[in-house]
């Protein structure tokens, strides 16, 4: 299975939940998404689902000055964007428990 076609459907979902309890720039939320498992993830996906989480009223932004290089535009998640999470989390839970259904009915999962 191409995992970069699983990666479109939940992005957003992931963003959002690298955001929760920290705020992250670009390169950083990168960093995260693939240290937590998603090393497929491109530099050009990331930054531009952040523009369109901001875009949408579900991210704040503020710039960051920087003595080794450029500002650093950081992105934190407003209430909009933490219901959102909220609700995307559960309906993701949901769909992985029907998944996890089918596959196990088969016996093809673990």
């Amino acid at each position: 299975m191409d995992t970069t076609q699983l990666l479109k459907g939940v992005l957003d979902l992931a963003v959002l939940a690298v955001l929760r309890d920290e705020d992250g720039y670009g390169y950083d939320i990168l960093r995260r998404l693939r240290a937590a498992g998603l090393e497929e993830v491109g530099d050009a996906s990331v930054y531009g689902t952040l523009r369109r989480l901001f875009a949408a009223g579900l991210l704040t932004a503020y710039v960051v000055p920087s003595e080794s290089g450029p500002h650093r535009k950081y992105y934190s998640l407003n209430a909009a964007g933490r219901d959102q999470l909220t609700r995307s989390g559960k309906l993701w839970r949901s769909f992985a428990t029907t998944m996890d259904t089918l596959l196990d009915d088969r016996g093809t999962a673990a």
